[in-house]
């Protein structure tokens, strides 16, 4: 499985009208785009109104079905305002190493990591095995998405959280766990984002095992 991450940013997301507007938006307009997308198997919308950013992740089989569904994508740009969804600052590519969970989710961290591509396996065999485990034991844990670049050894990490509050709570033992994860790729971590959640349907679980 492969996901397509396009990052917009927008002055004007510290309107709590209009990211409630958006939200209704995604809300009302996913049965159409659906339809529209045919091949994706999920779609996940982040809100970070403090920095004015957001994260819009559409899941699909592979990247060829990604490549085919571009045109979707622009006839959706095409419909709403970028004044209202956003300036569009990229779209990236990764391949699906986890995901559980999520769909009950409001809040969303997001870490990005760096490191040796060729440690990929190693790294997402350790996440699995070791650490995804503690993080399931941190209350307020809703799931969990990581997604990686192999080509460039880089990794987006998604905990997914019942609240912004069990989000915040969670951020110490966060810290060491994602230190591991780093130390483990031979890396380092490069960014830490924390989002609303304002729509998710999530794909079946992929490489995480209880």
């Amino acid at each position: 499985m492969h996901a397509r991450v396009a990052a917009f940013e927008n002055p004007r997301f510290d309107d709590p009208s209009l990211v409630d507007d958006l939200s209704k938006r995604a809300r009302d307009s996913a049965p159409k785009w659906q339809e529209a997308l045919r091949s994706a198997l999920g779609h996940l919308y982040l809100v970070d109104r403090d920095s004015k950013r957001s994260l819009g992740i559409t899941f699909f089989p592979g990247e060829s079905d990604i490549r085919e569904a571009e045109p979707v994508f622009e006839r959706m740009g095409d419909e709403i305002p970028e004044e209202q969804r956003g300036k569009r600052k990229s779209v990236n590519t990764y391949e699906v190493s986890i995901n559980e969970g999520g769909e009950n989710a409001n809040a969303a961290r997001v870490s990005r990591l760096e490191g040796d591509p060729g440690k990929i396996d190693e790294a997402t065999q350790r996440a699995v095995q070791d650490i995804l485990p503690r993080v399931r034991q941190l209350p307020g844990f809703q799931g969990a998405i990581a997604m990686v670049d192999r080509n460039k050894g880089r990794t987006l990490m998604v905990t997914l959280w019942e609240s912004a509050e069990k989000m915040r709570s969670s951020e110490e033992q966060a810290d060491k766990l994602r230190q591991e994860s780093a130390d483990v790729g031979g890396g380092r971590v490069v960014g830490v984002e924390r989002y609303e959640v304002m729509y998710a349907k999530l794909p079946a679980a992929v490489g995480a095992s209880r």
